[in-house]
């Protein structure tokens, strides 16, 4: 009976470094390893040259390590830049690197498609087809840090779970993704810069606090009554808005850290003075800040864009508030890059 290799990208450390030990070699040659495929992207054991042969054809007759291949990539005229991946099942995914003066912030993908079905999202519209596995989430850092490499550019600063999916829905594999994507051996990037973005889902909020992954909390609310939610948002009729903001005040913050709500402005739907109003009142005694984000229209949609009178008019009310309220720019509208308008595409480009 032939045992089929197992990617060893699948293994966390600590599940490494037991399998090592059954094989037979020591527990530091899963630093090792892990090192030359975090660090060096590594695509095979060959060529991890402080590790014996025989060991390495030990390693290559019980495990492989997978490769995701990028199958196409688009530049927007702001600087973004979209990578389309193929999966080991030929599903695809996108990721969306968005350049700035101080930031190098990556976008990425934890779902082939979406759930939840928000009314004002291109993704959810091609439904659902699976969970992504935890290195396919972290893969995605890695593959984009390493043409960066490559090209001789500034590194990745930011990475933010906002792509394709909701990232509280795989739970489990996203944690796993976290943990390699904050740790060392692993991507080695601090919390700190590391976001995780929810459309609410109130039980996993509450997992997620008691995780101990110190990652930022980013709640997109974009309503501020339950009949719009409901409406707009379908994961509202689980988790009302008053049992999601409960949440968020008993979520864990570490000193001068803050809960990010974002928020999806829909002309005439939630852009109005008194929704501003009701938004400042919500938010109160929650430490917190609002991204305004103007909606990206998409074809098909039944949605507008609120002129800039109505997006100043709204940010001014939180400002006078006391609250951080950004309008969020829209990076790589031009080539379907920007918030809500990543979708499973066909393998070309």
């Amino acid at each position: 009976m032939t045992i089929s290799p197992l990617n060893i990208k699948s293994l966390v450390h600590e599940e490494l470094q037991a399998r090592i030990v059954e094989l037979g070699l020591k527990k530091y040659r899963a630093n090792q390893i892990l090192t030359w495929i975090y660090t060096h992207h590594a695509r095979s054991f060959d060529e991890m040259t402080n590790i014996a042969k025989k060991e390495r054809e030990l390693l290559s007759s019980f495990f492989f390590i997978s490769s995701p291949k990028i199958v196409g990539t688009e530049v927007s005229s702001d600087g973004t830049r979209k990578f389309l991946f193929e999966l080991e099942d030929r599903h695809t995914i996108e990721s969306v690197l968005i350049p700035d003066e101080e930031r190098q912030t990556l976008c990425i993908s934890s779902q082939v498609g979406c759930q939840q079905a928000c009314r004002f999202c291109l993704t959810g519209r091609g439904g659902f087809a699976r969970n992504l596995k935890a290195y396919e989430i972290w893969d995605q850092v890695k593959e984009v840090s390493n043409i960066l490499q490559q090209e001789g550019l500034r590194g990745i600063t930011n990475i933010v779970l906002m792509g394709m999916g909701e990232p509280l829905a795989n739970f489990e594999e996203v944690v796993k993704a976290l943990q390699v994507i904050t740790r060392e051996p692993g991507l080695g990037f601090s919390p700190r810069r590391v976001t995780i973005s929810t459309d609410g889902l109130v039980p996993e909020i509450e997992r997620l606090g008691k995780s101990g992954l110190k990652v930022n909390l980013a709640v997109s609310l974009n309503a501020t009554t339950d009949e719009v939610r409901d409406r707009i948002m379908p994961v509202n009729k689980r988790y009302p808005i008053k049992e999601l903001l409960s949440a968020c005040k008993r979520f864990p913050l570490e000193p001068r850290r803050r809960i990010t709500f974002e928020y999806v402005l829909l002309r005439g739907v939630n852009d109005r003075e008194e929704d501003a109003f009701r938004l400042a009142n919500l938010l109160r005694g929650i430490k917190s800040k609002v991204n305004l984000i103007p909606f990206n229209p998409f074809p098909g949609s039944v949605f507008q864009r609120p002129d800039d009178a109505a997006v100043r008019r709204f940010q001014k009310i939180l400002l006078d508030n006391h609250y951080t309220a950004p309008v969020r720019e829209s990076r790589g509208q031009d080539i379907s890059a920007a918030c809500g308008q990543l979708r499973e595409k066909a393998r070309a480009l």
